[in-house]
């Protein structure tokens, strides 16, 4: 149970994959619609008051936080690195894209689409991040270099192989040393 729940994606039938990563990518929008209102406008704090409010909370930016979190580590592990950018970072990005533009009333000074963006980038930069630190812990990275590496030498004797010497280009082109 534990390989199917903790095993490399790569590894399972394509079926299952696609199913764990629409649950991944489920997952965060459900994380988002519920840590963070929809309509994310600033309101007075009651009728004829100029001091304004926000209906995000620090809590529920933490909770969302922790949760993108523990999705880009779960898909960090078992899968490649740009799904956890796909399934946790870009559907919260979409949803708050989404809630920006659909304000009926002009936004105030247009501060909107830098907000975004900030947004956007930080959640990209953590889930990349998290992603890549739980990859550091996988048992079997699937990334063999065998038959990548191959040795040679460039001195011309070939240490008894009869492969011929490999030349490597100089950036030296006047042709001093």
């Amino acid at each position: 149970m534990t390989e199917k729940l903790l095993g490399l994606l790569s590894k399972r039938p394509w079926t299952e994959r696609w199913l764990t990563r629409l649950l991944g990518a489920a997952l965060s929008s459900a994380a988002y619609l519920l840590c963070l209102p929809w309509d994310l406008r600033n309101r007075p704090e009651s009728p004829g008051s100029t001091t304004e409010t926000t209906p995000v909370t620090v809590l529920g930016v933490a909770v969302l936080a922790v949760t993108l979190l523990l999705l880009a580590v779960y898909f960090g592990h078992r899968d490649a690195l740009a799904w956890p950018l796909l399934l946790v970072a870009a559907p919260p990005a979409t949803l708050m894209y989404l809630s920006f533009r659909t304000n009926p009333e002009p936004p105030d000074a247009s501060l909107w689409p830098l907000t975004w963006a900030f947004s956007t980038l930080v959640m990209a930069a953590g889930v990349l991040v998290t992603a890549s630190v739980a990859r550091q812990f996988r048992q079997d990275t699937g990334d063999s270099t065998d038959g990548l590496v191959f040795a040679h030498s460039s001195s011309g004797t070939g240490g008894g192989s009869s492969a011929p010497a490999v030349r490597r280009p100089s950036w030296n082109q006047g042709g001093r040393s």
